[in-house]
């Protein structure tokens, strides 16, 4: 079995090739994201393994049955980047890593807003610039502040138990709720008054039809003035140039992002000596009150170890015909939709 690895980073061939104790499987990685432009890059191979930022559409699929890949690999538990329906028709198979280490991203959801609040990455500058004034770094209390929560999967579960340690008041929107949570005092609301009820609010639903822009003008319009917004889930669940507007304006009043809607032109690289071309990502650097990072919530070494086994395995699952619960069907979930 050969695999052509795409978005291929550093650690990604320390993980894989660590972890890779089959004789018979040969990975090769690429540096360049798999597209249209790129997949010629894949004859000669059995299969591919994406990431977040590969685009699988249409054009690209059909280039890669031609080249007789037969086994699509996602490094992650989304999969809105292929199209999948085509890819069943192509008879390509879709395996992807549904959980791995959700503490990992929910963590860092709350990293963000720990630094928004307390303005830690400003200290830190101040101080190594001789700075100790406290002046405009005053942040506030978490505790007893109402935490709204969109998407109460494994993150989301993960993020409301942190959030809840703090003393926080957390209340959730999804379309099925978490009877356990509910135990522990979470509160499911309807998504328009979680909205305006909510101090902070985290997003961690998959994109979707439903959710793409869930975060737009109109549903700006229901929030609480001030609301710190966090999303580490997927950029197009924000309507960027709307959530500018509400910066700008004030009713949004902390924004922490670890996901953007335009992120694969930009994130995994070094383009510090680049002219950044993105005016709406620039706009948002400007803010004093934004704090982005690159697609980093899963970047810890316990999850790139699952990320990397469970590839591993649905590779072997693959091979010995094993029904797995990780295999991404069109017909299954077009069928739930129904």
């Amino acid at each position: 079995m050969k695999i052509a690895v795409f978005s291929t980073k550093a650690y990604d061939k320390e993980f894989f090739d660590s972890y890779n104790n089959d004789d018979e499987l040969t990975l090769k990685y690429f540096e360049v994201a798999l597209k249209a432009e790129s997949a010629n890059l894949t004859s000669g191979f059995d299969g591919v393994c994406v990431f977040v930022n590969d685009k699988l559409g249409e054009d690209t699929l059909k280039i890669l049955k031609d080249n007789g890949i037969k086994l699509i690999l996602l490094r992650c538990a989304g999969f809105n980047n292929i199209n999948l329906e085509v890819a069943e028709e192509l008879g390509i198979k879709i395996y992807r890593v549904p959980a791995y280490s959700p503490e990992a991203v929910a963590e860092h959801a709350v990293a963000l807003i720990l630094a928004l609040n307390r303005k830690t990455h400003k200290a830190y500058n101040r101080v190594r610039e001789g700075n100790f004034s406290l002046e405009r770094l005053r942040g506030f209390n978490l505790y007893k502040k109402t935490v709204g929560v969109i998407g109460t999967g494994k993150i989301g579960t993960a993020f409301c138990n942190i959030t809840l340690g703090f003393g926080c008041k957390v209340i959730a929107f999804d379309t099925y709720e978490n009877e356990a949570l509910k135990d522990k005092g979470v509160t499911y609301l309807p998504l328009e008054k979680l909205l305006k009820e909510s101090d902070i609010i985290s997003l961690h639903c998959p994109l979707t039809d439903s959710t793409r822009h869930i975060i737009n003008k109109n549903t700006i319009a229901g929030l609480k003035t001030g609301v710190m917004l966090i999303n580490t889930s997927r950029g197009a669940l924000i309507d960027t140039a709307d959530t500018i507007e509400a910066l700008k304006d004030g009713k949004v009043g902390y924004l922490g992002i670890d996901v953007y809607e335009q992120e694969e032109k930009l994130f995994f690289n070094d383009l510090s000596e680049s002219i950044i071309k993105d005016d709406l990502i620039s706009r948002l650097i400007s803010f004093p009150n934004v704090l982005i990072t690159a697609h980093q919530g899963f970047f810890t070494k316990e999850a790139l170890e699952q990320i990397t086994m469970v590839t591993l395995n649905n590779i072997k699952d693959y091979t010995n015909n094993v029904t797995t619960e990780n295999e991404v069907l069109y017909s299954k979930i077009n069928a739930s939709k129904g």
